[in-house]
């Protein structure tokens, strides 16, 4: 036994030595930054580095600068307020969060798109530009969903003083700003669509007792006139509706 293990860590060991070389008889590309004077110009391999980076970071962007924050905590809060437990399930709520959350955001990634995306790929715009170009959208979008309230409180921790407009706010600031304006709104939607829910809960107990069955839980009564009051109003309907409305300025 101890001599395959040996006979392992010595085959890995030549693995280790030789696979550098493979890789460069292979020809795989290395990491090269050419300058001239203040422009700077990437290699191909650096620029699928930044997009893998980029690719790894597009969830928390998704989370951070999207729509989506609002949308999937209003979905958590009603399945909540409805009582039924896991259902829907989590997958389903995040699908539906996704694509509404595209649904929404179509013009700005739209936007992004033609003006950033595409003078980057065939037009030869500079990366800086075109960082510059796909922020615009973005920052056109949190901008308006965000509070001056919110603002200005980033904007004093960061002691940076008052700015004489919008697009003067830090990146840095508008974006935590925005997350702080977005928890809010989303949690002053959850708690009008919590309220019949209550109600209808206190009713339910209020007749229990009355009837003295005080051992049968109200959640587990209540719970069938909660889904169809929700459906009768079509209630789906009606919030992705309302949902959608709030990011109209």
């Amino acid at each position: 036994m101890k001599v395959v293990l040996r006979w392992r860590w010595a085959a890995l060991a030549v693995m280790a030595v030789l696979l550098p070389a493979v890789a460069w008889a292979q020809g795989i590309p290395l990491v090269n930054v050419s300058s001239s004077g203040k422009d700077m110009q990437y290699s191909l391999s650096l620029q699928l580095l930044a997009l893998m980076t980029t690719l790894s970071l597009l969830p928390s962007l998704l989370l951070m600068m999207t729509a989506f924050v609002r949308i999937i905590i209003v979905m958590s809060i009603l399945r909540q307020a409805l009582g039924t437990g896991q259902t829907p399930p989590n997958n389903v709520l995040v699908g539906i969060s996704l694509f509404l959350t595209i649904f929404i955001m179509t013009p700005v990634f739209t936007d992004v798109y033609q003006n950033a995306v595409v003078p980057y790929m065939e037009q030869g715009m500079k990366f800086d530009k075109a960082l510059a170009a796909a922020e615009a959208p973005l920052r056109g979008f949190m901008t308006k969903q965000t509070r001056e309230d919110d603002i200005a409180l980033f904007m004093q921790m960061t002691r940076k003083g008052d700015v004489e407009s919008a697009d003067a706010v830090p990146f840095t600031t508008l974006v935590p700003a925005f997350i702080t304006s977005e928890l809010k709104s989303a949690f002053t939607i959850g708690f009008l669509i919590y309220i019949p829910f209550v109600v209808i809960d206190l009713i339910v107990a209020s007749v229990l007792m009355a009837m003295g069955m005080a051992m049968l839980s109200p959640m587990m009564i209540s719970m069938p006139f909660k889904l169809m009051l929700f459906v009768l109003v079509d209630g789906w309907s009606l919030l992705m509706g309302s949902l959608a409305a709030s990011f109209v300025t």
